[in-house]
């Protein structure tokens, strides 16, 4: 299991501070030799924890091909309606269905060059498209949704594309995760140099991008233990029809700049 940290150690002393700039801001609590007897230590930690998605996010689309304008726009309604009705049989909720685009476009033929004469397009008739979003948080059963709505007249499937519905305990957890380390290697550094503790002054927070694995489950975060080694791959005819979807694993990351004062 991959811990991912970050770490840039800076220590600042009260004496390197320009008098004219600490003259403009407030005037320092402390005097310049007891700022100067408490250095500064500045620790950038990174935490990420890496969860399975729980939401998949796929887009489907009809297309409909008639002579008239009119015509494919009937057509596609009628498609359309199917694959609505298909999508909701399928438990997906209302809120998670949006239509993303109508469209309706001629449609030609391409006669290529003949001897003598060049090739040219013929406008045959009109063809119309209707896209729908929709979002649905049964991962483990893509697989028969997909089969489910080309069965009903889906024409492409574009997708999916996975989330993390609520990422805010996973961002906790990495808060927590950041705040312990950064507290731990400051308090190192002080030691190192001769002080007994450190006073956390600021607290900073960015993003960042490496992870180490968990388990998001209703009792909170907890540690996966070490992945076994991968089985051997099963050959074709063992293979389920879950096999096409792989949903892999999402970061959620925070980033914090800590800074501390170093006490005696």
């Amino acid at each position: 299991m991959a811990l991912g940290k970050s770490l840039k150690v800076v220590v600042l002393s009260a004496v390197l501070m320009v008098p004219g700039i600490a003259m403009a801001q407030q005037a320092p609590t402390a005097s310049i030799a007891e700022m100067a007897n408490t250095p500064l230590v500045r620790v950038n930690i990174a935490e990420s924890l890496r969860t399975p998605p729980d939401e998949a996010t796929i887009t489907v689309a009809t297309q409909a091909k008639a002579p008239t304008a009119t015509a494919a726009v009937a057509a596609n309604k009628v498609k359309t309606e199917k694959l609505l009705a298909a999508i909701r049989a399928a438990g997906i909720r209302e809120r998670d269905i949006q239509t993303q685009g109508i469209q309706l476009q001629p449609d030609y033929r391409w006669d290529p060059p003949s001897p003598g004469a060049q090739g040219r397009q013929t406008l045959i008739g009109y063809m119309a498209n209707n896209s729908v979003q929709i979002k649905t948080r049964n991962i483990d059963k893509l697989t028969s949704l997909l089969d489910a709505l080309t069965t009903a007249g889906a024409d492409s499937v574009y997708g999916p594309s996975f989330g993390i519905s609520d990422t805010a305990p996973l961002k906790r957890e990495a808060r927590i995760r950041a705040m312990k380390r950064g507290d731990s290697e400051a308090t190192e550094y002080a030691r190192n140099n001769g002080y007994k503790s450190v006073r956390l002054l600021s607290v900073e927070e960015g993003t960042s991008y490496r992870g180490t694995d968990v388990l998001l489950s209703a009792s909170g975060v907890n540690n996966l233990p070490p992945p076994p080694p991968p089985p051997p791959p099963p050959s074709v005819g063992e293979r389920g029809g879950d096999d096409i979807v792989a949903p892999g694993q999402l970061e959620t990351a925070v980033s914090l700049n800590l800074l501390y004062r170093m006490e005696r």
